[in-house]
């Protein structure tokens, strides 16, 4: 991608003409409900709302989701293009470079890493008995962290429950264990709990996903983990572990916490063999590994591991731009993010190996770059500068994001909010929104009086056990302190029944996500996604205005605010 990061603003203008045929323009927008009188907010918000076009949303998504972009994964000509595309379209809008050295684009560093199946191959060798070969993609998938293009393990295998050391909670599952040069078998999730300060209750914290259990096991010296797939648990079926370890996986050149040789998954009906090869009992593991005074135990099993990968080091960027506001001091700014990157390409599929990535995200983006033209084109500047950030490498870990993080456009103490666009279905008007973790800051009166004047309901987290809160580019800004939360819709629609819109989400969800059926169809209604543009405009509007933004008191990322704020 190199040479798109030497191109100036006006050179940008020209790709724009083979691009126009895609990205259609200022067609009549499909009948909206007018943007609503907030209390407080000036006309001018309002009017820079009624600027916001469902068709052009559509025209970007069609774009951005069409096969000639080969699923944009990250560091590919598809994804380049995606780059390109967004750059263009911040350019003649009116958007200000806000990237490296006065261009859209702010390069990261990565390296891709395939794995091949092939010539990969696991065995569990107990000290008594015969080894079990295991294969892969039906008993476990893995991916060697480290860039390496083989990895040799013969190490014994340490059963940790769930991975977790969370002072705060009074639990530790590595007490009284070094695992160094060990690999490490982990259930997914977390603890269960009804108790809201315990783990959060119902809802996941940090310490229940995946990027969690292998960041903690790098930094106490591991070797590999096995992480323990339970549908039930993870939200999701295996079928998204194995799409997601299909294709390259990326990772930010110079991590600290890239160094494990086996980060891996493996089948419940694998980790039952494990536990048997040890004589013991899986479901009774994992029912002790969830109470208090459990303890580590290494397992007279060892995995012996030759692990073969294809290394890809390259360059991809985030496609940031900026309008400037009234008062252009650094304070205040507003953030809006998306991803723009998705699966790619799986070269070994049957028939459509397409991972377009309409919904996901390309509803996003499409908003995104809404968003930016309505800002740049109203009839008066916001009150301070708006940032737009479309992201890469969403899809292999928040990547894109964390470096945005690391290395925001003004500095993340001038920053009052993130608000972040991801997967946002195209299937009509809704009467709810879902922005969870916004009540997580003393924002969520703005967000409750904003969602009342559009008429929308705030429903709560429909699937707090999946840790949706972690899962998106949001987090990468609040964990450097920055308020931060997604838009989305609700389960509530016009026109339909309370139980449809839920119906929509488990279909996609079931059939679509991370799936090449994720296409874009002519059918699609982007009016809601529209709609969920509008009023995230009208939330950043307000915090430019200087509406109080920071954490409450005692939440997880206070304390990195005040660390960036000098507190």
């Amino acid at each position: 991608m190199a040479s798109l990061f030497a191109r100036t603003t006006r050179s940008l203008v020209f790709p724009s003409l083979l691009l126009s045929a895609c990205a259609v323009l200022a067609q009549q927008p499909a009948a909206m409900p007018p943007v609503p009188a907030v209390p407080g907010v000036p006309e001018a918000a309002q009017q820079a709302a009624s600027l916001i076009n469902p068709e052009n949303i559509r025209a970007h998504v069609r774009f951005l989701s069409s096969d000639l972009l080969e699923g944009r994964g990250p560091g590919k000509r598809g994804a380049e293009l995606a780059a390109e595309y967004i750059a263009t379209e911040f350019a003649l809008n009116g958007l200000k470079p806000a990237g490296d050295d006065g261009t859209f684009y702010q390069k990261v560093a990565l390296y891709a890493v395939h794995t091949d199946e092939a010539a990969t191959r696991f065995a569990l060798v107990p000290k008594a008995g015969s080894p079990i070969p295991l294969s892969y993609n039906t008993d476990y998938v893995t991916k060697d962290e480290r860039g390496q293009t083989t990895a040799d393990l013969d190490a014994p295998i340490v059963f940790v429950g769930y991975g977790i050391d969370a002072p705060e909670y009074g639990w530790n599952d590595y007490k009284g264990v070094d695992v160094r040069g060990k690999v490490l078998l982990v259930i997914v999730n977390e603890p269960a709990s009804d108790d809201p300060g315990f783990f959060k209750g119902k809802a996941l914290t940090y310490y229940g996903r995946w990027t969690y259990k292998y960041e903690q096991a790098a930094r106490l010296g591991a070797r590999g983990v096995l992480i323990i797939h339970r549908t039930d648990l993870a939200s999701y079926p295996w079928a998204v572990v194995q799409n997601s370890q299909a294709v390259e996986k990326s990772y930010l050149k110079g991590d600290p916490a890239a160094t494990l040789e086996a980060a891996s998954w493996i089948q419940l009906e694998t980790a039952r063999k494990l536990m048997a090869a040890s004589g013991l009992d899986l479901d009774r593991q994992i029912d002790a590994a969830g109470k208090r005074g459990f303890r580590p135990v290494e397992l007279p099993v060892r995995l012996q591991a030759h692990v073969v990968s294809s290394v890809r080091p390259y360059t991809s960027a985030n496609v940031v731009g900026k309008v400037v506001g009234a008062d252009p001091a650094e304070q205040d700014a507003v953030l809006y993010t998306a991803h723009y990157d998705h699966l790619g390409l799986d070269p070994s599929a049957k028939g459509d190996g397409i991972y377009n990535g309409a919904a996901d995200n390309g509803t996003g983006c499409g908003i995104l770059v809404e968003l930016g033209r309505a800002f740049a084109q109203a009839p008066a500047a916001p009150p301070h500068s708006v940032y737009f950030a479309s992201v890469t490498a969403e899809e292999q870990g928040l990547l894109g994001s964390a470096y945005l993080g690391m290395h925001p456009p003004v500095p993340a103490r001038a920053i009052a909010l993130d608000l972040n666009y991801d997967e946002l279905l195209p299937v009509g008007i809704p009467s709810s929104t879902e922005v969870s973790g916004s009540e997580r800051t003393q924002f969520y009166p703005v967000v409750e009086k904003t969602a009342q004047a559009f008429g929308l309901t705030i429903q709560p987290d429909q699937f707090p056990m999946a840790g949706s809160y972690y899962r998106s580019d949001h987090f990468s800004m609040a964990r450097v302190g920055i308020p931060a939360f997604s838009i989305g819709e609700g389960t509530l629609f016009q026109g339909h029944d309370p139980q449809w819109g839920a119906d929509q989400m488990k279909d996609y969800t079931a059939h679509h996500y991370h799936q090449p059926s994720d296409e874009y169809h002519a059918d699609m209604d982007f009016r809601g996604d529209a709609r969920m543009a509008e009023f995230g405009l009208m939330l950043g509007w307000q915090a430019s205005a200087g509406a109080t933004t920071d954490w409450k008191a005692g939440d997880e990322f206070e304390r990195a605010r005040k660390a960036s704020t000098g507190q």
